[in-house]
């Protein structure tokens, strides 16, 4: 019933720029905290950024704090990760990550809903 469909992602080189999307199905109406979770080859899925439901808070990982940010466009049904500073390390599979809870939340299991992912590589 939940739909979420993430865009943007590609290859870039260190100190590069990507703006990522994610557009949640038209049949969601007050969807609460949303979020951004990245998975490297043959490591564990981990937490990059969430923000909340009218998206004034927002909060971030130790390693993207300072060069990401993460906003939502409720009109649009929309989520954003703006990606600055990319260094190699960032590459990953990112997914977006949506729940009707309201409070703000950095582990994967307070996530209902997810995106099929997006490539980000970035090279040196």
């Amino acid at each position: 019933q939940v739909q979420l469909v993430e865009s943007g992602g590609g290859l870039v080189q260190a100190g590069g720029s990507l703006r990522l999307s994610c557009a949640v199905s038209a049949r969601t109406f007050g969807m609460g905290t949303m979020g951004w979770f990245r998975q490297a080859p043959g490591k564990d899925r981990e937490f990059v950024a969430a923000v909340s439901r009218n998206g004034r808070t927002t909060i971030y990982a130790d390693a993207v704090e300072g060069r990401f940010t993460i906003a939502r466009d409720n009109a649009k049904n929309t989520v954003y990760l703006q990606m600055n500073s990319l260094k190699p390390e960032d590459t990953a599979v990112y997914y977006c990550a949506a729940t009707f809870d309201i409070s703000l939340g950095a582990q994967a299991g307070q996530y209902r809903y997810w995106g099929q992912g997006t490539q980000v590589t970035v090279s040196s």
